[in-house]
């Protein structure tokens, strides 16, 4: 019933402006609206509703990520942008933070403003 329904994702923010200026400056991701509960965001045709809560505790682990051709190029440009690869010691990554998984596939992970972890993939 849902295999052929769009996706929407939601992330939370306890704060519209550094979100807004991490995903739409940083991320490069079209702001579609904006109201006092939420940005509303485009990314491949996706919406993401980046949602305004209280106080909330960012999860350990990737909320949300994104598919990309070519993971070394984006992380170049992103990083010049400011945006910051996380490097955690038990995995290898190579000098751009990204991580060969088992099955080939290239993984780099990031933070949003408000400490939720992000990701970008490629195979």
């Amino acid at each position: 019933m849902l295999a052929s329904a769009k996706v929407i994702g939601f992330v939370p923010t306890k704060d519209f402006r550094r979100a807004k200026a991490f995903y739409v400056k940083k991320l490069g991701l079209r702001l579609v609206a904006q109201d006092q509960f939420a940005l509303v965001l485009e990314s491949g045709g996706t919406m993401i509703r980046v949602v305004k809560v209280g106080e909330f505790q960012a999860a350990g682990f990737t909320i949300l990520g994104w598919k990309v051709a070519n993971i070394a190029a984006v992380v170049r440009r992103l990083g010049k942008r400011g945006v910051v690869f996380e490097r955690y010691p038990w995995m290898a990554q190579d000098d751009l933070g990204i991580w060969t998984a088992p099955s080939r596939t290239k993984v780099a992970w990031f933070k949003d403003p408000n400490g939720n972890v992000l990701s970008l993939s490629s195979r």
